[in-house]
């Protein structure tokens, strides 16, 4: 029978990506004290915590700051299609480096995650982004229908 099952072979039909091997111990590691262990565990939340402010960055002071940097070159260099391609690229460039940063702070945080004694697989990061495209979504939502949009236009005056 072929092995080509997507968790046998790291998701390949043929053989096996290097690297993606199931973690297989010869004996179990030998664990840290439970002082060492609380201190990894709370290093890990640390990290966690880091890792969702910079996800969070991502749905507002971001394209915020492009946006105002599109406006400036708007307004001193008066093309309007430089300053949406400064904005776009802008974006598109710190959204990158955001996400390299977000992926290396998951790698530690599973890390971190090991070292306090679980057994850490999967990084998180994909449920970050979720969450805080989630929360972002409603906070804006929020913003947007009660504080600035269109409620003050509703009310009589």
């Amino acid at each position: 029978m072929p092995r080509n099952d997507p968790t046998d072979t790291g998701g390949l039909f043929i053989g096996r990506r290097p690297g993606t091997a199931p973690l297989r111990y010869k004996a179990d590691p030998e664990r840290a004290g439970e002082r060492r262990r609380r201190t990894d565990a709370l290093l890990a939340a640390a990290v966690l915590a880091l890792e969702a402010l910079v996800c969070l960055t991502l749905w507002g002071p971001q394209p915020i700051a492009w946006l105002w940097i599109g406006s400036q070159v708007d307004y001193h260099g008066g093309s309007i299609t430089l300053a949406l391609a400064v904005t776009f690229f802008g974006m598109l460039g710190t959204l990158m480096i955001t996400l390299g940063i977000a992926t290396r702070l998951d790698r530690v945080w599973r890390i971190l995650r090991r070292a306090a004694g679980h057994e850490q697989q999967e990084g998180v990061l994909p449920r970050i982004f979720a969450v805080t495209a989630i929360v972002a979504l409603v906070l804006f939502s929020i913003w947007f229908v009660i504080i600035e949009g269109p409620a003050p236009m509703l009310a009589p005056r």
